[in-house]
């Protein structure tokens, strides 16, 4: 009779498990993420204006993710018009779990979004209705950014021209549609560091510019953080062809060791589009997924601190192929 017994109490345990696990998910789904909304009111002003324009196109580049890219030119400059309008797709094709779609971040779109949510998208990751978003957008970096600078951006993107685009709605796969509610978390800003000191503020741009985003390799849409600043994550352009990326540890056989500061810059600098002209690319030709004519803006100072803050890294040895043709 005893041995009769232990199925049914297996049997039990096994249920009592199950029933308790998806209790957690279900809570974890229905409940998550418990990030409230601050009570922000961003006043607009000429030199908020400028410095949100100056971060979203040269620093934090959020015009290049949220608007349309040309790619049959070099670096896939920005298409005149689509400035916010979103639309960029990430997918499974790119390594990401699910179909992510950048949303429209004009006034259009974002009309009935008050400041405070705003706020909270670019440092938590919660849209408007509680739903938890994917850090392609590096939020939880944003969420340690000085909180003038995101009001800048506010303030700015409240600025752009209106687009009428809806893009569609991102949809995770399982399980990132239940880990996804587990990621974003309250904001815990710091204020952005004096430029005299060149290391912390180069920190600071490094974190602001999601320079580590790219630069790293990743698994499923994550980046792989031992690995940090190394390349080797792969792009898949439209032409089928793999676009990865570079090593800017200061490695001096497979990173920029070698570089100097005026090369960096002026590598930068090459790009502006006050002097260049972004070609047609051809089959064979090199092409690149950074968006260089946007960096380009940057700020000389800015780029050296950059520059300072990359080269105290730890070397990382690996030896990137930068580009693979398509199958």
């Amino acid at each position: 009779m005893k041995k009769k017994k232990w199925p049914k109490i297996l049997g039990g345990i096994v249920a009592a498990v199950v029933l308790i696990l998806i209790g957690i998910v279900l809570y974890i789904v229905w409940f998550l993420p418990n990030v409230p909304v601050k009570e922000v009111t961003v006043a607009s002003s000429p030199e908020r204006i400028e410095r949100g324009r100056y971060l979203a196109y040269h620093v934090m580049v959020c015009i290049d993710c949220h608007s349309t890219r040309d790619w049959s030119k070099f670096s896939g400059p920005l298409v005149a018009g689509t400035e916010g309008k979103g639309g960029e797709v990430f997918d499974e094709k790119l390594g990401f779990p699910g179909h992510f779609m950048s949303p429209n971040i004009t006034p259009f779109a974002l009309k009935d979004w008050t400041d405070a949510e705003i706020y909270r998208a670019i440092t938590s990751g919660v849209s408007k209705g509680g739903r938890p978003m994917f850090p392609i957008m590096p939020y939880p970096a944003y969420g340690t950014l000085d909180t003038e600078d995101i009001y800048s951006i506010i303030a700015y993107i409240r600025s752009l021209s209106p687009i009428e685009y809806t893009a569609s709605r991102s949809n995770p796969t399982f399980p990132m549609n239940v880990i996804l509610h587990l990621i974003p978390k309250k904001a815990e800003p710091n204020a952005i560091p004096p430029v005299s000191d060149t290391l912390g503020y180069g920190e600071y741009l490094v974190r602001a510019s999601g320079c580590i985003e790219c630069h790293t390799p990743a698994e499923h849409g994550q980046i792989v953080k031992a690995l940090a600043f190394t390349g080797g994550r792969e792009f898949q352009m439209p032409d089928g062809s793999m676009l990865i990326s570079s090593n800017i540890t200061p490695d001096k056989e497979t990173g920029i060791g070698k570089w100097t500061k005026e090369a960096f810059i002026f590598r930068f600098k090459t790009y502006d589009l006050s002097t260049f002209k972004p070609p047609v690319i051809h089959k064979g030709d090199d092409q690149s997924i950074m968006p260089w004519t946007m960096y380009a803006g940057m700020d000389t100072t800015d780029l050296s601190a950059i520059y300072k803050y990359l080269q105290s890294l730890k070397p990382g040895s690996n030896k990137v192929i930068k580009t693979k043709p398509a199958l």
